[in-house]
């Protein structure tokens, strides 16, 4: 590696072992601020700082007592949370392993699984009052094939939150470029007083991601009423 004049960036050197793309990555990892300060405060990800920006904006953090985080991996999300709500339960589910975190309970698991909805509820000793998603599907190169896929996994998101919520809870979910598709918007809107979206200052320029904020949980008696009218 080395250091390129005008503000300390730092180049990679190319490598045998390595392919461009790998380069480009490893490079704009050592460059990014976010990388920097998360190592720094100790957090595993960059992520973190996307919910804290979205709770500065939105505050659905303030009160939370029971949060489940669905991809939790590497658990940057939780971290953020038991730091701010350290007497808060957190249980959190993901297919990939994940290092413990004081004070959450961390399943490596399907989230798709049959019994991972019971589990998570259950084991959070209530409903949950927020429900946070991270989840993607892994990508294919297709950017059609990758969005569906990845809103997919943001409609089974919802409608865990939608079954489990305590009435006033919040949904907070990753999307893709130009958010939820319409008709999930419309699903959210009846089950809950605002709906936003927003990207974060810590989301990348070039990423595709976006996030939804769903808060003030309609209830699913007010839900069942909407559906009959």
């Amino acid at each position: 590696m080395s250091r390129g004049g005008g503000g300390g960036h730092t180049r990679v050197k190319t490598s045998r072992g390595r392919t461009p793309q790998s380069n480009r990555w490893l490079e704009r990892q050592l460059n990014d601020p976010y990388v920097k300060r998360a190592k720094a405060e100790g957090y595993r990800s960059r992520a973190a700082y996307k919910l804290i920006e979205l709770d500065e904006k939105f505050g659905f953090l303030k009160g939370a007592k029971r949060i489940v985080d669905l991809g939790i991996a590497p658990g940057g999300w939780t971290q953020v949370v038991r730091r701010r709500l350290p007497q808060a339960a957190v249980v959190g589910i993901d297919l990939l392993p994940v290092d413990p975190i004081d004070g959450a309970t961390i399943f490596q698991m399907d989230f798709l699984d049959d019994a991972a909805p019971a589990l998570l509820v259950d084991t959070l000793g209530g409903a949950p009052d927020l429900v946070l998603s991270d989840m993607a599907a892994n990508t294919v190169g297709h950017p059609q094939t990758d969005a569906l896929r990845t809103m997919a996994l943001v409609e089974t998101a919802l409608d865990f939150a939608i079954q489990t919520l305590q009435p006033g809870g919040a949904f907070v979910s990753k999307v893709f470029a130009g958010g939820a598709d319409s008709q999930l918007v419309a699903e959210m809107k009846r089950n809950f007083t605002t709906v936003k979206h927003a990207k974060p200052p810590s989301s990348r320029k070039g990423s595709v991601e976006w996030f939804v904020v769903a808060q003030g949980f309609k209830g699913r008696a007010a839900a069942a009423d909407c559906e009959s009218d």
